[in-house]
């Protein structure tokens, strides 16, 4: 249907225009309103129209003015005249384009919201055409339109209700309505004409096709023809890159001009999307008739337009056969790179070989080349080992060699031939195959890159992979250990989870490490380390470190688990060197305030292992004590506690920076890579969980930790019974207890407040020493005992019993006055 016959009649003498940018709230009003679009015969002078279907009145807005519309009325229709506000297209484009996301707007107005959309998208893609009106006006249009821009045209077309088109043509008798299809490519026009026209385009482009004012431009009229025909059921192209007849690192050719491949030009219709051809076929005659007798012309000017988004096109456009672009390597690295994305954001894609391959990829890898194996239990980790640290390049998961990757350094081209396979090649991957070694690191680097798995290169973090005995060490390390057979010296039975810590400790000390044993209290650390020492069976003795409230426990299950080792106490003023010098295969005990008085002499000794029990006591690195601590050489550290953090992140790299010197690197360091980001995670940004997982990874082959609600851990623990036994007060205990309530709430109903809740404990508190035992509460200094407390008497019942069948007791109390009573007691 031609475009001048949409134009709507003649309006009525308008009234003066009122703001064409409508308020927040008239806008909501006017979406619920049927929106027109009244077409022009210059494109982009044409006008959206809002009119009440319902007849309702519509917001004061826009330029108001009657419209003729066409209703349906009995089995016919009949036309009327109804109240409308109109905008430039250029005015309605934001309101229609809110429409189809608000559930309040018209049918009619969502359906031209979608066609807005799709317009401002052509616009996006640089789908723009000029040319001419009938009257030789200059006007764009939107265009080429490929298959999938045609089908959304018509789905909108078929989605518009009867309000979107009720305006009747100018000028035909009897009534017709226009088009809904033709009515929708004329607002797509509309939108394409208008958005070159800035203030600025007409300075910078001069006036036709820059300037709003209609233009007249003679002589255009042919190419203006040939640049519309097909533009919407015309051809489109794409490159296909052939690279069969290049070889990998070829000599320069005889004109010194090196070609890295070829862009093969194929045309596709638009109409048609199966039919495909090369263009030298579609120009040899030989392509399917499909394409309509245009199609060479309309390939050209698809190759006109792709050129200016590429401009190394324009040479096909000097050839007379625009078929094969010969390409060179910059052209081809830009080809495969940012140039694509241009392209096919214009319509034109580019279609890489099915044979080349992208998986050339980078590696840092980390090995060593001293001889051993990470499980031969030698001290890997020796202070004298470096470990080389490079690059390693792989294609499709597999190492290249070192003269593969020495090739690739020496690649001046963005494709390779490699093993058979083209190779697109990264300028930063060539980087990396010509500097390939990184350095070397030390045993704690290149242990803390193992276990995590990245390190850092200037500056950015990358993956690092350990290759050959490095990654057989870091399976072992992180992998469950099988429990241990204990020692035959030991004189008791290791739970599972007791035999699995023994070959966790033994692990860790046999490969020159140290660790930490967290376990809950009451789990037997201290028989497992006890057994630790049994097994390793060395001539230097073990130093034990510990608090001096745990020298007699340390000395005791000693004694008692591994009877005949000899055991030393270092500590108080008689202590000597003949306690360090008389110890052989046994074991040293001190105290941390004698260790550190006492640090150089204990520096001056071999040890074959160091414990520090209670090793919290240390977890402040710039302390005496764990400065000292760390004075004291052994090839392994072994630390007991059963928090190993209670404040902050510093005291487990106080810890473990003790047990493995350097593994966490510098304290500062720590603070800033893993500390800060764990600790000042927050529910609502959902924590630095990348942080979190990588100190996990450093740490945990070096802490273990079990509780008593682990469930491999409470099975083998005994089973706990709770039994409550009601006591009956003695006849004294119930004389001072009616005594004491009467008295204190006496007092009680008399006061307020804070007075009233103390006096309320201490009444609470007089009658738990009652229930204990009248001399408790009375405070006598030559207590009579017996008879007169009902819980004592229950504690003898029990005692007779659970001694008789050889059982240990442990009482609770909460009153040391009490303890004393029933000590008093028992040993009367």
């Amino acid at each position: 249907m031609a475009q001048q016959d949409h134009a709507q009649a003649p309006a009525q003498a308008q009234a003066p225009q009122r703001p064409q940018r409508p308020s927040p709230s008239q806008a909501t009003a006017l979406l619920r309103h049927a929106a027109v679009f009244l077409p022009a015969a210059v494109p982009r002078e044409g006008r959206v129209a809002f009119w009440a279907p319902d007849g309702d009145a519509l917001p004061e807005a826009g330029t108001p003015m009657p419209l003729t519309v066409v209703r349906p009325h009995g089995d016919g229709v009949r036309s009327r005249t109804v109240p409308a506000v109109t905008f430039s297209v250029a005015s309605a484009l934001p309101l229609l384009a809110r429409a189809p996301h608000s559930p309040a707007a018209h049918p009619a107005t969502r359906a031209w919201g979608t066609a807005a959309r799709q317009a401002l998208t052509l616009a996006a893609r640089g789908r723009l055409l000029p040319g001419l009106t009938p009257e030789g006006v200059d006007a764009w249009r939107a265009g080429p339109l490929d298959a999938a821009d045609i089908d959304h045209l018509r789905a909108v077309a078929a989605a518009l209700p009867h309000e979107g088109y009720a305006t009747p043509l100018a000028g035909r008798r009897p009534l017709h309505l226009p088009e809904p299809e033709a009515l929708v490519r004329a607002f797509l026009d509309a939108v394409a004409d208008g958005l070159p026209r800035t203030p600025a385009a007409a300075v910078a482009a001069g006036r036709p096709f820059a300037a709003r004012e209609p233009q007249l431009v003679p002589g255009i009229q042919d190419w203006a023809a040939q640049v519309a025909a097909g533009s919407d059921t015309g051809v489109g192209i794409s490159l296909r890159l052939d690279l069969s007849s290049f070889l990998l690192f070829e000599e320069a050719e005889e004109d010194d001009i090196r070609r890295a491949g070829a862009a093969v030009v194929q045309v596709h219709s638009l109409a048609d999307p199966t039919l495909v051809t090369d263009a030298g076929q579609l120009w040899a005659g030989t392509a399917a008739a499909g394409f309509g007798p245009r199609a060479r012309i309309d390939a050209v000017l698809a190759l006109r337009r792709a050129a200016r988004v590429w401009p190394p096109l324009l040479r096909l456009l000097d050839q007379p056969v625009p078929d094969a672009l010969a390409l060179s390597d910059p052209e081809l690295e830009d080809l495969l790179g940012v140039a694509a994305s241009r392209l096919a954001a214009a319509g034109v894609l580019v279609h890489w070989p099915r044979e080349l391959a992208r998986t050339l990829s980078a590696t840092a890898v980390v090995r060593s080349t001293a001889p051993g194996s990470a499980t031969d239990g030698t001290a890997f980790f020796d202070a004298e080992h470096l470990f080389a640290f490079s690059w390693e390049l792989a294609l499709g998961g597999d190492r290249l060699t070192p003269g593969e990757m020495d090739a690739l350094a020496e690649a001046h081209r963005p494709v390779v031939r490699l093993r058979d396979r083209w190779v697109r090649v990264d300028p930063e991957l060539v980087r990396k195959a010509r500097k390939r070694q990184l350095g070397v690191l030390d045993p704690v680097d290149a242990l803390a890159t193992v276990l995590t798995g990245t390190a850092e290169i200037d500056g950015t973090t990358v993956e690092a992979v350990p290759v050959g005995a490095l990654a057989a060490l870091r399976d072992r390390l992180t992998r469950e250990q099988e429990p241990l057979p204990q020692p035959p010296a030991l004189k008791a039975t290791l739970r599972d989870y007791q035999a699995r810590g023994l070959a966790w400790l033994d692990l860790m000390t046999s490969l020159g490490l140290g660790g930490c044993l967290a376990d809950d209290m009451g789990l037997g650390k201290t028989v497992t380390l006890i057994a630790l020492h049994l097994h390793r069976d060395r001539p230097e003795p073990t130093l034990v470190v510990c608090p001096a409230s745990l020298l007699g426990n340390w000395q005791r299950e000693i004694e008692k688990f591994a009877p005949g080792t000899p055991v030393r106490r270092f500590h108080g003023n008689g202590r000597s060197t003949e306690d360090l010098t008389s110890c052989a295969g046994g074991f040293v005990l001190t105290t941390y305030g004698t260790m550190r008085a006492s640090a150089a002499l204990l520096a001056e000794q071999s040890w074959g292992m160091v414990v520090a029990d209670e090793a919290q006591h240390v977890k402040n690195p710039h302390s005496a004590t764990a400065k000292a601590l760390r004075t004291v050489p052994a090839p392994a550290r072994v630390a007991l506690t059963g928090t190993p953090v209670e404040n902050n992140l510093s005291e487990l790299w106080a810890l473990l920076d003790w047990t493995t010197p350097g593994l966490l690197g510098p304290l500062t360091a720590f603070r800033a890579r893993h500390a800060r980001p764990v600790e000042h995670q927050t529910e609502e940004d959902g924590g630095n969980e990348a942080a979190v997982a990588r100190l996990s990874a450093l740490v945990r082959p070096f802490l273990l930790r079990r509780k008593k609600s682990d469930p491999g851990i409470a099975p083998e623990l005994p089973p706990k019974t709770e039994t409550d036994h009601p006591v009956s007060l003695t006849r004294e205990q119930a004389s001072l207890y009616r005594a004491a309530v009467d008295e204190a709430m006496a007092v009680i109903e008399s006061s307020e407040g804070m007075e009233r809740r103390g006096m309320i404990m201490k009444l609470l508190a007089s009658l738990k020493q009652i229930c204990n035992h009248p001399a408790q509460y009375l405070k006598e200094e030559q207590p009579r005992i017996p008879h007169r407390s009902g819980k004592l008497a229950l504690l003898d019942e029990l005692l007779d019993t659970i001694l008789a069948e050889g059982g240990s007791v442990l009482v609770f109390t909460q009153y040391v006055t009490m303890a004393r009573l029933i000590e008093r007691h028992l040993q009367a």
